[in-house]
């Protein structure tokens, strides 16, 4: 396929269960084969396979012109990036742990978000940054950040974080046709989870909402990992006779409010779930958001945020544990929250 011409959508294409990691390799390999202009490159993305394997095989395939080693340069590979995109390309990079993100701020904040706006829309920046974050793994407080709030701070940025592998291929292959820059969060626990995947190039829109489970009593916003804890903990909450609606932003930006803000319609209580420190995390933003729309008139209950401590990720697994939101907190805070509502 030539460089200019983009794949159909598959409409309805067989599906078959792949991992989180084997459903964003796919994405990659999709996307270097439709399109000439697309390249990946990172830190041991090539022969090594990336530092969780995701990107295994795709060098001895595509080659080192396609798929290339860099040097330990955050700031370089998003400077790489930047510059390759507005010379026509459509790079992927990857920054091995979002943690390290913070070298490359100046390339991706002052740099690839403002270029567009500052040249009167005459070039565009498309580029995905790729990276793993979260928590869960040992690695300790420089290895295991959720910063994903940072970028969603940023004007010129989209910011992608999906939960399901059939997600991670959608929104990774929609973020690499997108115009602008895309950081694009991976949790490092989602990697070894599997799901169903839909064969051959299908695009899920950025900016879209998705509902993982219906329910009528609360409704619990997560975010990726926390979605699979939040779709534990509904399901745990349904043996009490308390109906549990998960939605998935997927996209924090830009955002699709509108379902997030019918289902608290619904259901009159929201619990807002994820990893990152609660103070300046993504669920204020959600919060201010439901308070300020017509889903206020209908609240029982008070909004609640359950998301992560405030402090620096401990090496100790058990207070590492302690300090990220697990199940049964979920499950204790939505019960909470569905009596205070009663």
């Amino acid at each position: 396929m030539s460089a200019q011409s983009s794949p159909a959508t598959t409409a309805q294409a067989a599906v078959r269960e792949l991992s989180y990691a084997e459903a964003i390799r796919e994405a990659m390999d999709l996307a270097l084969a439709h399109d000439e202009r697309v390249i990946l490159f990172g830190e041991d993305v090539g022969l090594y396979g990336g530092a969780f394997g995701v990107s295994e095989g795709l060098f001895q395939k595509y080659g080192p012109e396609r798929v290339l080693d860099t040097p330990i340069s955050e700031a370089g590979i998003a400077g790489l990036a930047t510059g390759a995109a507005l010379t026509g390309m459509r790079p992927i990079a990857e920054i091995q742990f979002m943690d390290f993100i913070t070298l490359s701020m100046e390339q991706l904040v002052l740099q690839a978000a403002k270029l567009r706006f500052m040249l009167g829309g005459k070039v565009s920046v498309p580029f995905v940054l790729r990276t793993p974050a979260g928590a869960g793994t040992g690695a300790a407080a420089q290895h295991s950040e959720s910063l994903e709030n940072w970028f969603v701070h940023v004007p010129g940025l989209k910011v992608v974080m999906p939960a399901t592998p059939a997600d991670a291929k959608g929104l990774l292959l929609a973020a690499i046709e997108d115009p602008n820059p895309v950081i694009f969060v991976e949790h490092k626990l989602l990697y070894k989870t599997k799901g169903p995947v839909p064969t051959g190039y299908y695009t899920t829109p950025l900016s879209s909402s998705d509902c993982k489970r219906e329910g009528s009593d609360i409704t619990i916003i997560a975010t990726s990992l926390m979605v699979l804890r939040a779709l534990e903990a509904a399901a745990q909450l349904a043996q009490e006779g308390i109906s549990a609606e998960v939605i998935d932003p997927r996209t924090l930006k830009p955002l699709d409010a509108q379902p997030l803000i019918a289902s608290v319609c619904k259901t009159g209580r929201v619990l807002i779930v994820h990893e990152a420190c609660k103070t300046g995390g993504f669920g204020g933003e959600l919060a201010a958001i439901i308070a300020e729309s017509e889903a206020f008139d209908y609240l029982d209950a008070p909004i609640r945020r359950l998301a992560g401590l405030d402090m620096p990720v401990p090496y100790n697994r058990e207070l590492e544990r302690r300090m990220i939101p697990q199940v049964e907190g979920i499950v204790e805070a939505a019960r909470r929250l569905v009596r205070e509502g009663r």
